[in-house]
């Protein structure tokens, strides 16, 4: 092989000097042609929460006729105009942090378009172990090892909630102030992971709140009545459609006094309180699912949202439950 001489060596690096400029040229042009996509590399922002928490993450943006959507964990986020008057205009979504998400930072990213115009934000989302509580239970043994037909029902039922639930409302319904629907102990925590004889469970994805049979229960806001149900578990419940993926379920009741397709408001009065389904006493299982994430419900009494309704106070409690809450999908 010919060895290369000087001057060889100095036209191949010539070469190699063109084909960048060429390719640093080609990128330029596209990132400015109208309508092309630009990732923004590195952090736009930093958020952190612990699982089953809700965060709200907010975009900057005067123009309120522009399209903002989100992608965290494979989790479609919605984002809407800041509802809040006293904040500079933007928009805002509520990120639910499952209460099985890894722990570790995640990326949050952002897609607006305006126009013809589109670009993505890159947000740091850095999800915060949490320490469940675990609980060992001792129930009867049909409650907890299933035969053939609780089986077949409870997988039914699972295919009512999936179809029930397969379309969201595009609109946020909800207003700012959220209600704790019952006042009382909460005796089953979020995320606490249970031992029924023996047998470890699914963690517990929602708040059982003590209270007398038959104390009212409050939609704790706006929604639509998505599917009232009576389930082998949950017993007799409700689904509340908040809009844009934000859905609370109230649960065990002893009567339910909306039907489908009903328009509440935060507040309202949608059933009472009971021991249906796999229940040892009254008691309300209150849940939500934000874009699919399982959050704790109480977090939605400390989102900065404030109107005039105003929440009551938790009373938290650290004895044995006296129920045992319901699967949600």
């Amino acid at each position: 092989m010919k060895p290369l001489s000087i001057l060889d060596h100095f036209q191949s690096i010539g070469l190699k000097r063109l084909s960048f400029v060429i390719v640093l040229m080609t990128y330029l042009v596209v990132s400015l042609l109208p309508g092309a996509i630009s990732v923004v590399q590195g952090a736009e922002g930093r958020y952190s929460g612990k699982q089953g928490q809700v965060l709200v993450v907010k975009v900057p943006l005067e123009d309120e006729s522009a399209t903002v959507q989100g992608t965290f964990l494979g989790r479609s986020i919605r984002f809407f105009p800041d509802p809040r008057l006293d904040e500079p205009k933007g928009f805002v979504g509520l990120l639910g942090i499952d209460l099985q998400d890894e722990p570790g930072t995640h990326d949050l990213l952002v897609d607006l378009k305006q126009g013809e115009q589109s670009r993505t934000l890159n947000y740091s989302v850095a999800v915060v172990k949490e320490k469940f509580h675990i609980e060992h239970l001792t129930l009867p043994k049909d409650k907890v090892d299933l035969d053939e037909k609780a089986v077949a029902r409870w997988k039914a039922e699972q295919e009512q909630i999936k179809t029930g639930l397969a379309s969201d409302s595009q609109a946020r319904l909800w207003q700012p102030g959220f209600v704790e629907p019952v006042s009382g102990r909460r005796t089953g925590i979020f995320g606490s992971v249970r031992i029924m004889n023996g047998q470890p469970r699914n963690p517990h994805n929602g708040e059982d709140i003590s209270a007398p049979l038959g104390t009212p229960v409050a939609a704790t806001n706006d929604g639509v009545v998505r599917l009232t149900v009576d389930h082998f578990f949950s017993g007799k419940g409700i689904f509340l459609d908040h809009g844009l993926g934000f859905y609370s379920m109230y649960f065990h009741l002893s009567e339910v006094l909306v039907k489908d397709g009903d328009v509440v408001k935060a507040g309202q009065i949608v059933g009472k309180v009971g021991a249906t389904g796999r229940a040892t006493g009254p008691h309300l299982h209150w849940g939500v699912k934000l874009n699919g994430a399982r959050v704790n419900p109480y977090s939605l009494l400390d989102l900065p949202f404030k109107g005039a309704v105003q929440s009551a106070t938790p009373t938290p409690v650290t004895e044995s439950v006296s129920g045992m809450g319901s699967p949600i999908p």
